[in-house]
């Protein structure tokens, strides 16, 4: 059983409306739950913050892949963390897992579903935020088990310099393709070009039609 400790947590105050804000969020503190029969308490080492939680801070709408989050409560998100107490057959103090957790010190799971052990402990944790975790899932499953690449096609990435852009964008390189990026800056599109290794890439918003830019790009 863990010792008592206390627990510092990312709290959203209100629904966010434009950027965010340091206001839009506090900071509390709570004592530590223990869990109980089928739960786990874990210890986040590594949390990720994901383009996509911005949309989780607004006000519910129809049609989501996401909640919003509940004002007043923790923030959620994908992070790396380490068993310190479980009530689960499946899990052992000491287990180090990466899944959905909460922006504070300690999480309390009541059932440890969509968690996964890393095995690998020879890997950075933190590659289980990027690479390893959601952004490099969603960009390995959606390039090459959707998409269905073939070596020497062009390939087109929106918001290429984003977690999964720059991903897609880099497996299609290892595959032999010839990579196109858009980005929104003058300093995102160099950073494709210099450093993630796209072939072409350019400004969106100085295009005012998408279909010529790219033909402008082709291989």
């Amino acid at each position: 059983m863990a010792e008592k400790k206390n627990n510092k947590q990312i709290v959203l105050k209100d629904y966010v409306v434009g950027y965010p804000k340091e206001s839009d969020m506090e900071l509390r503190s709570s004592d530590v739950p223990i869990p109980q029969e089928g739960g786990l308490l874990l210890k986040n080492l590594y949390l990720s913050c994901d383009p996509y939680m911005r949309g989780r801070m607004s006000k519910p709408r129809p049609n989501t892949y996401a909640n919003s989050f509940i004002p007043g409560s923790v923030i959620t998100g994908y992070g790396v963390s380490q068993v310190i107490d479980s009530r689960h057959p499946d899990f052992q103090v000491g287990d180090l897992v990466w899944g959905l957790t909460g922006w504070e010190h300690f999480t309390l799971l009541p059932t440890p579903l969509g968690l996964t052990k890393i095995k690998d402990h020879d890997i950075p944790l933190s590659y289980y935020t990027g690479i390893l975790g959601m952004p490099g899932l969603t960009a390995y499953v959606g390039f090459h088990e959707i998409c269905f690449p073939k070596k020497g096609e062009t390939v087109y990435v929106s918001a290429a310099s984003g977690a999964v852009g720059q991903l897609v964008g880099q497996f299609a390189k290892l595959m032999g393709c010839y990579v196109v990026g858009s980005a929104g800056t003058k300093e995102k599109v160099e950073l494709l070009k210099n450093k993630f290794g796209f072939d072409d890439a350019f400004n969106y918003k100085e295009e005012q039609d998408l279909t010529a830019a790219l033909k402008r790009l082709e291989y």
